[in-house]
């Protein structure tokens, strides 16, 4: 079983940054990938970005891509996702999620199994 819990979340100008952190407690094993997702008012629950436990591989939406960051502390089990240039439409709860997945499910909310309260992020122009 495996417990997450986001934090990091706030209000923010729109350029500005911040740095959300998602704690694992339980085993995460090798074959994890570790996700963000976030959803906003009346909107599905998106991908933003993930990355491989084992090997630390990559990977994002489009929409972040080059200005979100993601990363891990293996020996302290949290993922990280630097957020920089924030823009209005960034607006939403963000949710951590870990899974064994395949890649070509990893942007599928209904993969994971294992999820976090979510934190909100709200960016105002």
């Amino acid at each position: 079983q495996v417990q997450l819990v986001e934090s990091g979340g706030e209000s923010v100008q729109a350029g500005g940054s911040l740095r959300l952190s998602c704690v694992a407690s339980g085993r995460i094993w090798p074959s994890y990938t570790m996700t963000w997702f976030r959803q906003a008012p009346g909107k599905e629950r998106a991908f933003v970005a993930a990355i491989t436990w084992l090997d630390g591989d990559t990977y994002y939406a489009s929409s972040v891509e080059g200005r979100f960051a993601i990363s891990r502390e293996t020996d302290k089990n949290t993922v990280f996702l630097q957020m920089n240039s924030l823009k209005p439409e960034d607006t939403a709860v963000y949710y951590c999620a870990a899974d064994a997945v395949i890649a070509a499910r990893r942007g599928l909310p209904d993969s994971y199994g294992y999820w976090g309260q979510g934190t909100q992020v709200a960016v105002s122009s």
